[in-house]
């Protein structure tokens, strides 16, 4: 099943008066890109939270955010006045040089870093299970997020496959038309001066033979079909690789320029302009895939 690397989950759990709230956001990113915010008292859980999410999420630029409330009235705080004071003074002198009278600097001050902390001894009740467990819940919101995207992306995926497929066909006709055109004013052209050259007929024909051969391109419509075919396939496994696609779509994107240069006529440049479109869209689209 194709997933997208956007996601984002939720989790809840409860231990006691604690509550603790998981949120997972996830991005794309070619490796897995992963940021951890979780209170400084269970600061030692940040390695195990990370292992849950690179096995879970693969990769991706993931952060999570974990936080716990307790509920208790029993909470103990530790308040720092020296710091409380530093703070208010720095302050204060900033906002007197800015002419500044309207700031109110003792709330910014209470709320400056290490001035109010909880005290870590009355932390007694271990909630590391907890906090685990409301990883693993937003994780798998996460990944059911992922499939639902990863739902849609396939779907646009071969819906770009199926327009460059219908393209590929149109070729088809004008690719007759300009053969014969080619063969028609060689032969034009050495008839408008068999009076001024010798012609031998056999080496003329091999020469023919060898000039258009520089402009068939069947080999790259039948390459071009076989990739857009295993696009497919790659797409439609159970374990759908974002990276293999992007490879494919760069052999895809070869095969399309090739049969561009080679074209020598106006339709069929036309056609590989917008074969080439619709590769861009699979492109960008692929660079999200898991």
């Amino acid at each position: 099943m194709l997933k997208s690397m956007t996601g984002y989950g939720m989790g809840n759990t409860k231990d006691g008066s604690y509550e603790i709230n998981t949120e997972i956001k996830s991005l794309n990113s070619k490796f897995a890109d992963i940021s951890v915010r979780i209170p400084s008292q269970w600061s030692s859980l940040e390695l195990v939270i990370r292992k849950q999410l690179a096995d879970a999420l693969v990769r991706g630029k993931i952060s999570v955010s974990v936080e716990v409330i307790n509920s208790s009235d029993d909470v103990s705080t530790l308040f720092d006045e020296q710091l409380l004071k530093q703070y208010y003074k720095q302050f204060k002198k900033v906002a007197d040089d800015l002419n500044n009278k309207d700031s109110d600097l003792f709330s910014l001050a209470m709320h400056a870093p290490n001035v109010i902390k909880v005290r870590e001894d009355v932390i007694d009740t271990d909630i590391s299970i907890a906090i685990k467990d409301s990883v693993s819940q937003a994780i798998g919101n996460c990944d059911e997020f992922r499939q639902q995207e990863g739902a849609e992306l396939s779907d646009k995926l071969k819906m770009y496959i199926d327009t460059i497929s219908t393209l590929l066909q149109k070729i088809d006709p004008y690719d007759e038309q300009r053969i014969k055109k080619v063969e028609e004013k060689l032969r034009a052209g050495l008839e408008s001066n068999k009076n001024l050259v010798d012609v031998d007929n056999n080496r003329f024909e091999q020469e023919l033979i060898y000039y258009i051969e520089k402009f068939d391109i069947n080999e790259e419509k039948v390459r071009l079909t076989n990739h857009l075919t295993y696009f497919i396939e790659v797409l439609e496994k159970e374990q759908a690789n974002g990276k293999k696609l992007g490879f494919i779509s760069q052999e895809i994107g070869r095969e399309i320029n090739t049969i561009g240069s080679k074209a020598n006529n106006a339709d069929i440049q036309r056609i590989v302009v917008e074969m080439k479109e619709e590769l861009e869209k699979i492109k960008e689209q692929a660079l999200n895939v898991l």
